[in-house]
């Protein structure tokens, strides 16, 4: 973790705030890549991740947009009410588990609302490479637009749709046509609420686009169902130690209650910050971050949401 201070706070769409961070101490702050997020720590001590939206050759500063969502466990909100200008919060060094695939000839970029904060970093990035792109961003209206300005002025605004639930038929996103044609060198990413991304992926792969090309990252997990869980157990590799997890508790928590901590932050299994590897047992998945073939093989899962399907997990700890 480390110390940065709150240089701006500006509204920029409705209920989206763009916050830009230095260095606390005026020192370059660490590189990162398009795709890249960031771990806040809140004055309460809960961490939310927010996407890098600048261009990421800026080494002075980093941008995160915050949507202030009614439905927020404490982020959102703290973030929009608590943290003002002037203000030293904590962040993590930036972490990328969204990057793009450099060697793709073509990158089709979907954005839908506040998801459009890395894929703008995204479009940054291709746009100075040269690369060969399309964007195309979803919102209700122009008013809940982020950054419409800022990509109506950029170089490669010609290369942008955008796509207003309020507006006409006719310019609504139509995601079989665009993804009609699979092509061998082209990628997909995808960012934004769940339904949304659920629609591109699903059509993609309707139209037999490759899994390995499609690309989406998760703002907020989709609601899991604890109706069924029940207890288990798990045995560290290295000491042998078997430890129970009651139907109440994460695996991080039964974990934590005998002193063996595992790194994790959004505790919802969006983020792969606590991911595991199981070398024995079948787990329970119920993360987003896995795809399903990853998570079909049985080798890793996310303590912090998923469970066991075996009466016994094994954890390469």
């Amino acid at each position: 973790m480390m110390e940065v201070l709150v240089k701006s706070k500006e509204m920029i769409a409705s209920d989206i705030c763009l916050f830009e961070l230095a260095s606390a101490n005026d020192e370059t702050l660490p590189p990162f890549s398009a795709g890249a997020h960031v771990d806040v720590t809140m004055p309460s001590g809960i961490t939310r991740q927010y996407s890098l939206c600048n261009h990421p050759l800026e080494n002075h500063r980093y941008q995160i947009a915050v949507l202030k969502d009614p439905a927020s466990r404490g982020g959102s909100i703290a973030m929009h009410e608590q943290i003002n200008i002037g203000d030293r919060i904590q962040i993590s060094e930036p972490k990328n588990l969204f990057p793009l695939a450099h060697d793709a000839k073509k990158s089709l970029l979907f954005a839908g609302g506040i998801g459009i904060t890395p894929i703008l970093c995204m479009a940054e990035r291709l746009a100075h490479s040269g690369a060969d792109f399309e964007l195309h961003y979803c919102t209700r209206s122009p008013a809940k637009t982020a950054f419409i300005e800022r990509i109506q002025a950029s170089n490669f605004a010609d290369r942008v749709h955008f796509h207003f639930d309020d507006s006409d038929a006719v310019q609504k996103l139509d995601a079989a046509d665009i993804l009609s044609t699979p092509q061998a060198d082209t990628h997909v990413y995808v960012c934004g609420p769940t339904g949304f991304m659920e629609h591109v992926l699903d059509t993609a792969i309707a139209q037999h686009w490759p899994a390995e090309q499609l690309h989406r990252e998760y703002f907020s997990a989709a609601p899991i169902s604890h109706e069924d869980d029940g207890s288990f157990e798990v045995q560290i590799s290295s000491t042998g130690q078997v430890i129970n997890v009651s139907a109440e508790q994460t695996v991080i928590e039964a974990l934590e209650a005998y002193g063996i901590e595992i790194p994790f932050s959004c505790e919802s299994g969006i983020c792969g910050t606590c991911l595991t590897g199981v070398l024995d047992g079948i787990p329970d998945h119920k993360d987003s971050f896995l795809t399903e073939e990853e998570q079909a093989e049985n080798n890793q899962f996310t303590p912090c949401c998923s469970r066991a399907k075996s009466a016994q997990l094994v954890l390469d700890i």
